[in-house]
């Protein structure tokens, strides 16, 4: 059960503009530090309130004996009188722990594999026998309130007393029996509860439990707390003077503090040379309050991190500048969605609760993510990636759309109703139903991108099951939630490593179409960078709104053909017009991609109307393509080409609109000389021309004869 309350009950609790105010940082949100800081405030006082020692409590520990009966059990310790003592006649209470005593039993969790709670409260493991939950009572007084931590806690408090007279009674002889007697005496069997104290300082008083007897409770509870922050990790001491980098304020400071990214606590040495643990405050100083409300963050930050690819991945939401009372409310909105997401992920979920909150829309660019991705890559040795403010959510959502744009374009014709240069004809690329990145609908593609199975369809695997650093599929993550570009060169180089890798009996022709689509969705959305920086360009395609228009163009008739010729005549002028990687003033480019499509189409006429096994793209895949190799190549496939349309009596050439370019493209090409388009570049672009040859079929035979072309049946590349 969680204690977060609804959005509409937070915002009625704390409608108070100044209260809340009071609570937020005085400052505009800068760092990781800052945000976390902000979650653990928010969480803290949905959960537990305001107040000093509310961030100390851990009430989300024990939800899960709300209602359960013999959940609270405690030691009636009366102090009403000369020397502590049980009460006579019910040493102990036994009750169901309930919301309603949340406050009242003041609990603290701590490891326990490590001791003890940090309250006097303590929890049970699961479904002890009565003789150790007696053990457990029997240890509020001997092991929690003779600590040393506590008892120097609570020397000068005004009600030191009573942890001094909870002590001195832990040490009455044949107290373990008489609690062991009593338990066996109350308890049905086996169960799991909080134990703890309630005691009675009037001889008419009431028995009180910790949070309602006296503050010297929560006072020990609060300094037993702050002793485990210094010796976390590799840290044994890790305390000194300065001032906090959250708040401000100076004063005792610890350098252990919770970090998502796992800087400061001890084992980031390769980031940090030198890095001594125990001297971590002075890098990284907060104070003993703002240590534990970084702790109380975690249940917030844990709904906006996901697990992919090898990788935890961080996408917190906030609004930039200094959150004000709105803010503030807004925010624990999106963070009570998130922690109740579900099987959405953060981005999904943010998404979501951005379309249906007016509020966040107004918000505009205020609206932003910390970013970041950390790996393990070794026991408690981590990578981290990104580490940005700045991410925002427009940029992974005008990703999908743009990519939802290119596959509703003729070029894929994803939902069978875009303009196209002629309905006989194949839109430009396949779009095989199975695969996620042609699904043209902005939730699905956003899901897709958020597990970053966007980019694990389209670059190259890790070499192997563990994660590692040099893996750029989550760094391209990361880039595009940040909305940082990605260098187009290591983009196409992923995508040649994948291709390679892809390369078998077939061509992987569906895996060249994702590729293009997402490198002209990648275009589109402003995440390409590197084509000044480096001669060889390669810019895919783009689309704009008059390119779009442009398609929808007149399809005269070819005068050495049928209109099928004349259809891919105009299909494959559009595509070269549109694509500036392709222009004419860019040939090594421009011949490869035209090469590759005679070598698609000479393939898929030799898979089909002459039933060969092995064919021309067997002949030349993509990893036996380069420069020096061209010219065999381009002479092979001419010549092929040729021959077949000798055989079928053409009185022409096959393929005429792909030749008619080639011949013209060739000439241009320095192959011996001044070539300089990289091998990659090349053999991305070859791909692509080769799935364009081998998708550029008509379904209709009667056309196909009419043109003058040898006839070939639907098929799927």
């Amino acid at each position: 059960m969680s204690l977060l309350p609804e959005p509409s009950t937070f915002e009625k609790r704390y409608s108070d503009d100044e209260k809340l105010a009071s609570e937020l940082p005085d400052r505009p949100i800068t760092s990781l530090r800052d945000l976390q800081y902000v979650y653990g405030r928010l969480y803290t006082l949905a959960t537990a309130g305001g107040g000093e020692y509310a961030a100390y409590l851990t009430p989300e520990k024990s939800t899960d004996l709300f209602d359960e009966s013999e959940s609270l059990l405690y030691l009636r310790v009366d102090l009403s009188e000369d020397k502590p003592r049980l009460d006579p006649d019910q040493p102990i209470g036994v009750e169901s722990y309930g919301k309603e005593k949340v406050e009242a039993v003041a609990h603290s969790w701590y490891n326990a594999a490590k001791g003890f709670d940090h309250s006097v409260t303590h929890r049970t493991g699961k479904n002890k026998e009565p003789e150790k939950v007696a053990e457990y009572l029997h240890e509020r007084l001997t092991a929690w309130a003779a600590d040393d931590v506590i008892q120097e806690a609570v020397a000068d408090h005004e009600d030191g007393w009573i942890v001094d007279a909870l002590a001195e009674l832990g040490e009455s002889e044949g107290l373990r029996e008489r609690i062991e007697t009593a338990v066996d005496e109350q308890l049905d069997g086996k169960t799991t509860a909080l134990t703890t104290v309630a005691v009675k300082s009037e001889p008419d008083g009431e028995y009180l439990l910790p949070g309602e007897a006296s503050s010297v409770f929560n006072e020990a509870m609060r300094a037993r707390k702050r002793s485990k922050l210094v010796s976390k990790g590799e840290a044994t001491d890790s305390i000194g003077e300065a001032t906090d980098l959250v708040t401000g304020n100076r004063g005792p400071t610890v350098g252990t503090a919770e970090d998502p990214l796992n800087y400061f606590l001890g084992k980031q040495l390769e980031k940090f040379p030198g890095f001594d643990p125990d001297e971590a405050w002075r890098t990284h100083p907060v104070s003993e309050d703002v240590a534990v409300t970084l702790m109380n963050a975690s249940t917030f930050v844990d709904a906006c991190d996901y697990y992919t690819m090898g990788a935890n991945v961080y996408y917190l939401p906030y609004f930039f500048g200094r959150l004000g009372p709105e803010d503030a409310r807004d925010l624990y909105g999106l963070l009570y969605d998130l922690v109740h997401a579900g099987e959405m992920s953060p981005l999904e979920s943010a998404y979501r609760s951005y379309q249906d909150t007016p509020r966040l829309q107004e918000v505009g660019e205020r609206f932003r993510f910390y970013v970041a991705a950390v790996m393990e890559h070794q026991t408690k040795r981590f990578d981290v990636f990104g580490d940005s403010m700045d991410g925002t959510l427009f940029s992974p959502v005008e990703l999908t759309r743009s990519h939802q744009r290119v596959l509703r374009s003729w070029l894929y014709d994803a939902e069978g109703d875009a303009d196209h240069p002629d309905p006989g004809l194949r839109a430009a690329f396949p779009t095989p139903d199975n695969w996620d990145i042609f699904v043209p609908e902005e939730s699905a593609l956003l899901s897709t991108l958020a597990t970053g199975w966007y980019f694990e369809q389209t670059f190259a695997p890790a070499d192997d099951d563990d994660a590692s650093a040099d893996d750029y599929r989550i760094r391209a993550l990361v880039a595009v939630l940040s909305g940082e570009p990605l260098d187009i060169e290591t983009v196409l180089t992923e995508y040649v490593e994948r291709l390679l890798e892809d390369e078998g009996e077939e061509f992987p022709s569906f895996r060249v179409a994702a590729q293009y689509a997402q490198l002209c969705a990648l275009a589109e959305a402003g995440l390409l960078t590197g084509r000044d920086a480096y001669e060889p360009v390669a810019e895919p395609r783009q689309l704009t709104h008059d390119q779009t228009d442009d398609m929808q163009q007149d399809t005269p008739a070819r005068a050495d053909g049928g209109n099928v010729a004349a259809a891919r005549e105009t299909k494959l002028e559009q595509f070269l017009e549109q694509t500036p990687a392709l222009a004419e003033d860019q040939p090594e480019r421009r011949g490869s991609f035209l090469l590759g499509a005679l070598v698609g189409q000479v393939t898929g006429y030799q898979q089909v109307s002459e039933g060969r096994s092995t064919t021309l793209i067997d002949q030349y895949p993509i990893k036996a393509v380069t420069e020096s190799k061209l010219k065999r190549l381009a002479s092979d496939v001419l010549d092929k080409n040729i021959v077949y349309s000798r055989e079928n009596n053409m009185a022409g050439t096959m393929y005429s609109e792909v030749v008619d370019r080639l011949v013209t493209t060739l000439p241009q090409l320095d192959i011996d000389g001044d070539w300089e388009l990289d091998t990659t570049d090349l053999r991305f672009y070859y791909s692509l021309g080769v799935a364009y040859g081998m998708n550029n079929w008509t379904s209709s035979d009667d056309d196909e004869q009419a043109d003058g072309q040898p006839a070939a049946e639907e098929e799927e590349a």
